[in-house]
């Protein structure tokens, strides 16, 4: 902690200033993502932006996990690899899925809740792929990115939304392929 301000306030009064954001957790949705060049980034959470955009850097790898979570399940993903497609297996838990040392571009993504977490959670995720920019919104295990057109994933952002909520943006154009 860095600061901390206290005010005393009537019972029932207005608080002092706004309420909002009274607390930062460390619960929720956690990815990390192998770029190009840099290696490991540090690990983003609920909505942030994972890799680069405007740097024409590839995403070679991706770990995704979920944290503090008052509900059981895990959280899964796969990988479209350039030259290898799409992998055999899910991952899970923050595995890696993807390469490293390898060279080899992500081109899609799929991520999908399981146990309890599928049936209080939908998962949301878009990537930036070259040539196109941010792709719309998939959720729940659809394809996010490309396949068959030799375009990088740039970056990733992913959020969880209690079931049935609204998406985080638009549910256009998540997935292009040849």
């Amino acid at each position: 902690m860095e600061a901390i301000q206290i005010k005393l306030v009537e019972k029932g009064g207005k608080a002092p200033g706004t309420s909002e954001k009274h607390y930062v957790s460390n619960q929720g949705v956690f990815y990390q993502s192998h770029v190009q060049t840099y290696g490991w980034q540090t690990w983003k959470q609920n909505g942030e932006t994972s890799g680069t955009s405007g740097q024409a850097k590839r995403l070679e790898a991706i770990k995704i996990k979920l944290q503090k979570m008052k509900v059981s399940g895990n959280i899964e993903y796969q990988s479209h690899v350039q030259t290898y497609g799409w992998e055999k297996s899910w991952k899970k838990n923050g595995q890696l899925s993807g390469t490293s040392g390898k060279a080899k571009r992500l081109e899609a993504v799929k991520i999908r809740l399981t146990g309890e977490m599928k049936n209080k959670y939908d998962v949301y995720y878009r990537v930036h792929a070259q040539s196109y920019g941010w792709l719309g919104w998939a959720k729940n295990g659809e394809k996010a990115g490309t396949e068959g057109l030799a375009k990088r994933l740039e970056a990733v952002q992913i959020v969880l939304v209690e079931k049935g909520g609204a998406a985080p943006g638009s549910t256009e154009k998540t997935f292009i392929k040849k």
